[in-house]
């Protein structure tokens, strides 16, 4: 691995998301119930609060539950990553899931462009702020066994999720009401 400690810790991150997608798709496809399932919780938990029809309102639903998201993510190290690592697996499920259900009644480049738009920057904010999830439960153990002071470190930590994350999202946020129904649109 790196010799950096957050490279480490995306590569982490990373590994995981891209499991638990394969997983969720692979489950998917061999039971297409699972996917129904997580689909209609999808739909009612995430997607049945936004309006298609006003894309500035959906945009800020996306961007305030996606920054939740986020912070539960970053925040989850709190609890020795056990959080980060649970909520990082769920969307992997889900997504990989969602991705196959949709896959079995549109063709790949529908699938593609419903994500691809917004997940280039939605899906990288996602992995940054797990990875600083990992880095702080890290930090903890470390200050648990007298080698670390966890406060700078989640000092720093915010630094980068304000940096990133934040733009990253909001970003994520106004392609995935303006630009991806647009895109759906051109495909569909």
């Amino acid at each position: 691995m790196s010799d950096s400690p957050l490279a480490n810790a995306l590569i982490i991150i990373l590994l995981l998301f891209f499991t638990t997608l394969c997983v969720g798709w692979i489950g998917s496809a061999q039971d297409p119930a699972v996917g129904e399932n997580l689909m209609k919780l999808f739909e009612k938990e995430v997607a049945g609060s936004m309006s298609i029809e006003n894309p500035a309102d959906m945009c800020a639903k996306l961007f305030a539950n996606n920054l939740g998201a986020c912070i539960l993510l970053f925040l989850g190290g709190a609890s020795f990553g056990i959080l980060t690592i649970f909520i990082m697996s769920l969307n992997g499920i889900v997504i990989g899931a969602i991705m196959e259900i949709v896959h079995l009644e549109h063709p790949a480049i529908y699938v593609a462009a419903a994500l691809v738009p917004h997940g280039i920057f939605e899906i990288p904010a996602f992995i940054i702020s797990g990875a600083l999830g990992i880095l702080l439960a890290q930090s903890l153990i470390a200050e648990w066994y007298g080698d670390g002071d966890t406060g700078t470190d989640a000092k720093q930590y915010a630094r980068i999720f304000l940096l990133w994350v934040l733009p990253l999202i909001a970003i994520a946020a106004c392609v995935e009401a303006f630009i991806t129904p647009v895109v759906i649109h051109l495909v569909a």
